[in-house]
């Protein structure tokens, strides 16, 4: 049957869709971690992990943050991160926000390492591409996962923007001063041997957001942050910019971590090399996986660390003691490096969730202008507050996170810097 000349075209007439959505990838060695956000109000519409990828026993679990929807898992081999980010694209479409939807705008990947060129987000391009797996040297854990994520989701959508969102670009504004190790300057600029930092994308949310709790601009506010997780690092942030952080040519520098040691005298690989045999990987395993609280103590569960103390662990109370005193190392040497300090933000998983790391890192420094109300200090909220007393010079907050949400900002305003945005 001829449709007759009359009969409306309702494909040619319907109003074009705006593409508004952003998928963020986090894809590491053998896990993705996935959001999927509608940019208009920045809500989440899902979001998932696969992990064990590569082994019989791998699993996803899906979950639909609209309309009430349940969690969803699936487990069997997905042989790799093509299999998996092919199943996680069936779990979306199930639900009705699949990959090859008009709305979606673009797709972010978190990338850990982006050296001294990478400096804001980028449009991935095969060029872009050639120069993160040129840095897969000083991040031999991490990038070599993100260019696999990368490749992946290019495959699935070659006509999408793909953008990469690097760990190190908030800190690239560190001067050379702070950033530059004191080595001779031909070897280290021969083998790119330099203080890159990490977290940033935590570090640049959770300053932002520090001082809008506090009612004013970025630019007119100094914060110390305190990304406290399993990774832990601390940034000294002026007017917005990283001038000083403590993760360095690799995430192992810095604070006392939960399987890393932090700070410690270079001197000891060589004394371990010589005295005990060891291998430089085996010494690698021993710093990055067999250090920190677990290698003080057996434990880098903050939570089982307190629980160990209330009941007189004596080698729990040294761990924690540790982890307490460089961090009041960091907070000191920061306050000395920013001169002016309006905020202390803690973060992450320790440092919104253990009320007990936040007053012991805070305790004994009142002459800082430092202090925290432990009626205040012991509210649990999801929300950014304030845990310091009205009197305290130096104010102290809780800072929630969002990596997700700033990579998804990020790319968004890349690929859509016109687009009409509401904030929740």
């Amino acid at each position: 049957m001829t449709t007759p000349a009359s009969a409306p075209d309702h494909e040619s007439t319907a109003a074009p869709v705006e593409p508004h959505r952003v998928l963020v990838l986090n894809s590491g060695s053998s896990s993705v971690k996935y959001q999927l956000l509608d940019m208009r109000d920045r809500s989440r519409l899902a979001s998932g992990l696969v992990e064990r990828i590569g082994e019989e026993t791998s699993r996803l679990v899906h979950t639909p943050l609209t309309g009430g929807g349940e969690p969803r898992e699936r487990t069997g081999r997905m042989a790799d991160h093509d299999a998996a980010l092919k199943a996680a694209a069936e779990e979306l479409t199930a639900d009705g926000l699949g990959l090859d939807s008009p709305e979606l705008a673009a797709i972010g990947h978190r990338v850990v390492h982006g050296g001294l060129r990478f400096t804001a987000p980028t449009v991935i391009t095969d060029e872009v591409l050639k120069e993160i797996e040129r840095l897969v040297p000083v991040a031999p854990l991490h990038n070599p996962a993100n260019i696999t994520g990368i490749r992946t989701a290019q495959a699935l959508r070659p006509d999408l923007p793909q953008v990469a969102v690097f760990d190190t670009a908030f800190h690239t504004t560190m001067p050379e001063a702070a950033a530059r190790y004191a080595i001779d300057v031909e070897t280290a600029d021969a083998h790119r041997i330099r203080r890159y930092g990490f977290h940033g994308t935590s570090h640049a949310y959770v300053s932002r957001k520090t001082a809008e709790l506090l009612g004013k601009a970025p630019e007119d506010v100094n914060v110390i942050v305190l990304h406290l997780g399993n990774g832990a690092s601390a940034s000294a942030v002026a007017g917005g910019r990283c001038v000083e952080t403590s993760m360095g040519l690799t995430p192992l520098e810095g604070l006392v971590m939960g399987t890393r040691s932090g700070d410690i005298d270079p001197a000891v690989t060589f004394h371990l090399k010589r005295v005990a045999g060891m291998s430089a990987d085996e010494i690698d395993v021993l710093l990055n996986k067999r250090s920190g609280l677990v290698g003080l103590c057996g434990d880098n569960d903050m939570r089982e660390i307190r629980r160990r103390i209330d009941e007189g662990d004596e080698q729990a109370a040294l761990a924690f003691d540790i982890y307490i005193h460089r961090l009041k190392k960091y907070i000191g040497a920061y306050a000395a490096v920013l001169g002016r300090v309006d905020a202390v933000a803690f973060t992450a998983g320790v440092g919104e969730n253990s009320a007990p790391v936040r007053e012991a890192a805070i305790a004994g420094l009142e002459e800082f202008g430092l202090a925290v109300d432990a009626g205040l200090n012991a509210v649990r909220s999801g929300e950014p507050r304030l845990i310091s007393p009205e009197y305290a010079r130096v104010a102290v907050a809780v800072v929630p996170t969002d990596e997700e949400l700033e990579i998804a900002d990020q790319t968004f305003a890349l690929v859509a810097p016109d687009a009409v945005r509401v904030d929740n």
